[in-house]
Order: C-alpha cells, then structure tokens, then sequence
C-alpha cells in the first residue's frame, strides 16, 4: 500500500509540477506579435483564469522562433522570468468574474505545485501584429483571439487566417510521454 501510495504521490507532484505544460510562441511572421497570453481551468467553471500582465502585452519580434533560438518559451509562471526572453514580471488572476488581482512572478500560489499552476493550463491569446519596430498595424487585419480547441471558456477558434490568406495563426497542444506542449505560431 505504501508504494502505490508513493507511486501515486509522485504522480500527482509531477502533474502539478507541470502547470499544463511548456507554451511556446513560433513567430515565423514578418511582423512583430504583441498579444495578451491566457491560462484557465479547462475541467469547469473556466476559473482560475490567468493572464500577462507586466508588460500586459507579450511582444515577440518577428520571426523569431525554434529555429533561430528566438522564441517565447514559458516552462511555468515562475522560471519564465529568469528564463525566457520575454519574461513576464507579473500576471493577473481571477478565481472569478471580478476583477483579478495581480501577483509578481515569485508568488507562492504561481509556483510549480502552486494552487493556480496546478489548476490552469495555456488556454488562448488576444495579439495584434504590427510592422517590425512599429506601431503600425500590420495589413490585412492580422489580429484576433485563437484558443486551444476543446477550451469551453472562449469562442474563438483554434487557428484564423487573414482575408487575403498572406497570414495566420493557430494554437494547439500536442501531448505525449509525460509532457504537454502547448504552442501558439504565426505565420
């Protein structure tokens, strides 16, 4: 009993430990994202809902991705900071309709094992793209809400294409050997 008690134990700190798992943000797009990036309960209610905050948009020039070293990387709410090249210094949470309160990076509950790291996952992501180095919208409407598909909270979609089909965007999870990878790309 002891060891399926143990084995059990262990399991249960590795998935808390996971907080949903890595998100990464491929920007293969010759414009610069700047977006809000979204995590939330997916098995009811849609709270804890979390969301950058400090800065309030993530901004990741364009093209920068996996294949040049250059892409948003966010093993949790707590590395990031110290390893991610567009770290978040502070996020908002909301346990429900009210308005969230917002937390630094290091606070206990956003920990890995934390309460909110272990009830959230990446869900979705508001952006707007501009000309590299601007504020200049970038053409053809490129701009939206994407969510990862299966996520009840939002209605958006799980991938957007531009009306002139020049660019797009999608979000999905791929899960497999113990991790979970959620990633959000723009092309």
């Amino acid at each position: 009993m002891k060891k399926i008690l143990t084995v059990l134990g262990f399991a249960a700190f590795s998935l808390a430990y996971s907080q949903g798992g890595t998100l990464i943000l491929n920007n293969y797009s010759a414009y610069d994202f700047k977006g809000f990036i979204m995590a939330n309960n997916f098995s009811g209610g849609c709270y804890p809902y979390i969301s950058s905050n400090n800065p309030d948009m993530v901004k990741v020039p364009a093209n920068s991705h996996m294949g040049n070293g250059n892409e948003l990387r966010y093993e949790n709410y707590r590395d990031q900071y110290t390893n991610s090249l567009y770290p978040m210094t502070s996020w908002v949470i909301s346990t429900s309709n009210a308005p969230g309160v917002i937390r630094l990076w290091n606070h206990g509950s956003l920990m890995p094992g934390g309460v909110f790291s272990i009830n959230t996952k990446w869900a979705s992501t508001k952006f707007v793209m501009y000309y590299p180095g601007t504020t200049n919208l970038a053409p053809d409407n490129f701009n939206g809400t994407i969510a990862v598909a299966g996520n009840t909270c939002y209605s958006a979609s799980d991938n957007l294409v531009t009306s002139s089909g020049s660019n797009s965007a999608e979000i999905f999870t791929i899960s497999g050997s113990g991790t979970t990878t959620t990633y959000i790309q723009l092309y």
